[in-house]
């Protein structure tokens, strides 16, 4: 995230609004709902971590254990029956 100068970015009526309430002090300005993306989406992670558990569960059908999962990818066995579990339902 990249801190702007609100006289540099606003105009000067705003400001003024918001000065009123804040100053000398960081706000954050939300991305509107409708432009919102999910967590991970930006870079990639979701889609890394959808990849691994379909791996982990392909893994599962070729007959790894969910020992072998855990330790293969230092997971908790817990987490792993989840995976499979998960994949498995969607």
């Amino acid at each position: 995230m990249e801190y702007k100068n609100g006289a540099q970015v606003l105009p000067t009526g705003l400001l003024e609004q918001l000065q009123k309430y804040v100053q000398g002090e960081i706000i954050y300005i939300p991305v509107p709902d409708d432009n919102h993306l999910g967590w991970g989406c930006k870079n990639g992670t979701r889609q890394m971590i959808e990849d691994r558990n379909r791996d982990i569960y392909k893994r599962y059908c070729n007959g790894l254990s969910v020992d072998g999962l855990a330790s293969l990818f230092n997971l908790s066995h817990e987490s792993i029956r989840k995976i499979i579990y998960k994949v498995k339902k969607a």
